[in-house]
């Protein structure tokens, strides 16, 4: 049988790892009687542990919250990945966490093994963040906007649009969408009835919420698809449909969030749609895609390939 400290830290740990967990099952996987998992129970709590019991055929323990953090058992591969994270929001576009992320960071090292140290330490040393200086979201606001996602409570909120102009908007929130560069709300707005893409940097929450209401079914292709595609016509001087000569995985790998919605036609070709601040830099893009394409929209997209390739064909040309 196990020391008794070491196993109530793989009792703790068992415990953190899924929602509730019948006494039989953790007397298994502790190889010990149902009655020393109880008293087992009762030590964690006694150390400060919320768990709760319930009895009966469907009965077992569940850990509840605490008034404070209690330790977290992590497994190397979950160490690592909170370290990684960790380091990627010290750079990242929610404002007021860069800081908080590294004091979190430095927290994490000092209780990591050797091993595992070094591991996230290489990752540190070995990163260079090239995170685009664009706006960035204030933590308080995305965190009162994502329990409001959470809840299916209205949200109340001041909106401040691309021309400057404040309103105040109430809308039903859906989800919260990363691109790689911003943060969006997809939400359905309740004043013009339909579904409207936010960006996250401009609204402030008013509080309280708004009464629940019932979630409504996406829009076409999801939240994210939904997104990108509003965010790339309003972003973009000139959005672009172009029909791509290659199947869309393989599109798919060249391609970041931001850089447009793409869609499957066939085994052998998909659509993108995306765009540019100048014709000539979209043009330098798609041609950058290595694979053949055809200019769906717009016509002056059309319009100036045919002068590049005109200016191409004549650069081939013998010279003189």
């Amino acid at each position: 049988m196990l020391e008794t400290s070491v196993r109530l830290l793989r009792l703790l740990s068992l415990l953190q790892s899924r929602p509730s967990w019948p006494g039989a099952e953790l007397a298994a996987r502790l190889e010990v009687t149902t009655r020393t998992v109880r008293n087992d129970v009762e030590r964690l709590r006694i150390l400060g542990y919320q768990v709760h019991s319930t009895t009966g055929i469907a009965g077992g323990y569940r850990l509840g919250a605490g008034g404070t953090l209690p330790p977290l058992l992590l497994d190397d591969e979950e160490a690592v990945a909170v370290a990684v994270s960790l380091h990627a929001a010290a750079g990242g576009t929610v404002a007021g966490i860069e800081e908080t992320s590294v004091r979190a960071l430095a927290k994490l090292q000092r209780m990591l093994p050797s091993r595992l140290r070094h591991r996230t330490e290489a990752v540190g040393a070995a990163t260079v963040s090239v995170a685009a200086g664009g706006p960035v979201v204030d933590a308080a606001a995305l965190t009162v906007i994502a329990a409001a996602v959470r809840d299916h409570e209205r949200l109340r909120f001041d909106y401040r649009g691309h021309d400057g102009t404040a309103s105040v908007r109430t809308a039903e929130p859906h989800r919260l969408v990363y691109t790689g560069r911003r943060w969006y709300l997809l939400a359905w707005d309740c004043d013009r009835d339909d579904w409207r893409t936010f960006r996250a940097d401009r609204i402030s929450p008013r509080t309280p919420n708004g009464p629940r209401f019932v979630p409504r079914e996406p829009p076409e292709g999801g939240a994210g698809a939904h997104v990108v595609r509003g965010a790339g016509s309003r972003a973009w001087r000139y959005p672009a449909r172009v029909r791509l000569q290659a199947p869309a995985e393989a599109v798919a790998e060249r391609l970041t969030p931001a850089a447009g919605l793409l869609r499957t036609v066939d085994a052998r070709t998909c659509e993108l749609e995306t765009g540019g601040d100048s014709l000539h830099d979209l043009a330098g893009f798609l041609g950058s895609l290595g694979v053949g394409f055809t200019v769906l929209d717009p016509p002056e997209l059309r319009d100036h390939l045919r002068a590049l390739a005109a200016r191409y064909a004549a650069a081939a040309g013998p010279p003189g």
